[in-house]
């Protein structure tokens, strides 16, 4: 549909609960299209509608290793267990990667765009995408709950690594 900008902390809409959806409709799909193809365009992994401006809770992951993508309309936690630590970013706030505990497992409940209730259960990295995306549709940002600031060289460190040992 379209690629929309991506709004940057510290923008009022990051900060505020959205609004939740009462109708699924052409807008509404508009929506999830267009969050698709900013997503992709800014090289996300997931992406909550108040990062393009819209106060709805409505959001879109890549889970998996096929990248499926995970449509979630009106998504309420419904359960969570243990904790891990590990490197988050977010489109909102690029430059910016920190250290943030999360739980290690999910289990959601959300609408998808026919309307369909569903349940989803996820863990390890899906599980963080998901939470991260719901906490921006609550308001609440990743810069928050960041325990240790990485720096440039840190990354760079990080990403090296971890294509040595592919």
């Amino acid at each position: 549909m379209a690629i929309k900008t991506v709004v940057e902390h510290p923008a009022q809409i990051l900060s505020t609960p959205c609004t939740e959806v009462t109708e699924i409709n052409e807008e509404i799909i508009a929506l999830l299209d267009d969050l698709y193809d900013t997503m992709v365009e800014y090289d996300g992994v997931g992406i909550a509608a108040p990062q393009i401006n819209v106060g709805l809770r409505v959001a879109i992951v890549e889970l998996g290793e096929e990248r499926d993508i995970l449509e979630m309309i009106n998504p309420t936690v419904i359960e969570t267990d243990g904790a891990e630590v590990d490197i988050e970013g977010c489109l909102s706030f690029p430059g910016l990667y920190g250290e943030v505990e999360r739980p290690d497992y999910v289990k959601i409940e959300a609408c998808d765009r026919e309307g369909r209730v569903y349940e989803l259960e996820a863990g390890g990295f899906d599980a963080r995408a998901i939470l991260h995306e719901i906490d921006h549709l609550d308001g609440v940002l990743f810069n928050d709950k960041i325990q240790r600031i990485l720096t440039e060289e840190e990354l760079e460190a990080l990403y090296a690594e971890a294509e040595e040992e592919e």
